[in-house]
């Protein structure tokens, strides 16, 4: 999406007594750019001060080269949907959608007909007179959904649109979201804390911690080579910083050979799946052992998921067999391997 031209150009900061937010946002036409990061990051804060809901500190909001900074959220060409959908309780799913178009304008009638279009749209023209209390979870996730698109924003802001979804539902909605997204000709931010949610939706991904972008780029970018320890928690990879010379990276004592060739500061990267697990130090081929002591052991979908404490620590996945093969508990002192070509080397 390099080569078209960006719709949105954001400079956000905010400084409050105990925060900081500094975060450069640009999203072209047709693209989808997710705000990941754990709670406190900053990521509502960011949707909030685009749509006009806090007041910047300094910086600007550009928009189809307009600045928007000084205009009221109900003059912002923006579409939003809430975690919680924000549905007015006392109207029906028509109304609710309807009311956007009101708000510009629009006389009742043809208001009402665009909203029973967009209802149709999202699949849902059969319930036209429901109210959000006698709608599913879904049902109301595609209301605010077609809410927001029925004004034809030029922005649309996505707060954790799944979050309040079960696991069956969310992965129909999610599916249901990817396809309007596609038809969307503006600029999206989404924002979410689910992985899944953000490599699914978004064709970019910038992750914040502490009000700060730490790390951007496409998802499998950003997947292949975490630089923090919570986005190597989000891809699910062991993530370690050291000193690389040639094919050895020296993290805190423990020396990995790694594949790729590399000087000066370096992560090295793993799967779970691998570590490999002795009672014994083992022999033959693999090159990087360190002595490690059980902290935890958790199923993890069929797998046995093994927490490791030691000079360094790591999460091991191995199958119910082995654990019980090698007496695995809490507190049981084995070695761990990992082969070379198994790890990720890139500089940090």
């Amino acid at each position: 999406m390099g080569d078209q031209p960006v719709s949105l150009s954001a400079r956000l900061r905010l400084v409050r007594p105990a925060f900081r937010l500094t975060l450069d946002l640009d999203v072209a036409w047709g693209e989808v750019v997710a705000l990941l990061g754990p709670n406190g990051a900053g990521k509502t804060t960011a949707l909030r001060l685009l749509a006009g809901l806090t007041r910047l500190t300094e910086g600007e909001i550009v928009l189809d080269g307009a600045e928007l900074r000084a205009l009221p959220p109900e003059n912002r060409p923006i579409g939003m949907v809430f975690q919680d959908y924000l549905l007015f309780p006392h109207l029906s799913a028509l109304d609710n959608v309807a009311f956007g178009l009101r708000c510009q304008g629009a006389g009742k009638a043809a208001a009402r007909r665009a909203a029973a279009d967009w209802l149709a749209r999202v699949g849902l023209a059969g319930h036209t007179g429901a109210r959000p209390g006698q709608l599913s979870g879904g049902q109301a996730q595609r209301v605010a959904l077609a809410r927001a698109l029925a004004i034809h924003p030029r922005l649309l802001l996505l707060d954790e649109p799944l979050a309040a979804l079960d696991a069956h539902t969310r992965l129909e909605i999610r599916a249901h979201l990817r396809r309007h997204l596609d038809a969307f000709e503006g600029a999206t931010v989404l924002v979410t804390h689910d992985p899944l949610d953000a490599m699914v939706l978004a064709d970019r991904l910038i992750v914040i911690e502490a009000g700060a972008v730490v790390q951007a780029g496409t998802p499998a970018e950003v997947a292949r080579r975490p630089r923090t320890d919570y986005v190597a928690r989000l891809v699910g990879l062991n993530l370690y910083r050291g000193t690389a010379q040639g094919r050895a990276v020296e993290v805190d004592g423990v020396v990995f050979t790694v594949a790729e060739p590399l000087d000066g500061p370096a992560f090295v990267a793993f799967s779970p799946s691998a570590v490999a697990l002795y009672r014994s130090r083992p022999d033959g081929t693999p090159r990087n052992v360190w002595e490690a002591r059980i902290d935890g052991v958790e199923r993890h979908g069929d797998n046995v998921r093994i927490h490791l404490e030691g000079p360094i620590a790591a999460v091991a996945d191995i199958t119910p067999a082995a654990v019980a093969e090698l007496d695995l508990t809490p507190g049981t002192h084995v070695w761990a391997s990992v082969k070379a070509a198994e790890t990720h080397a890139y500089p940090a």
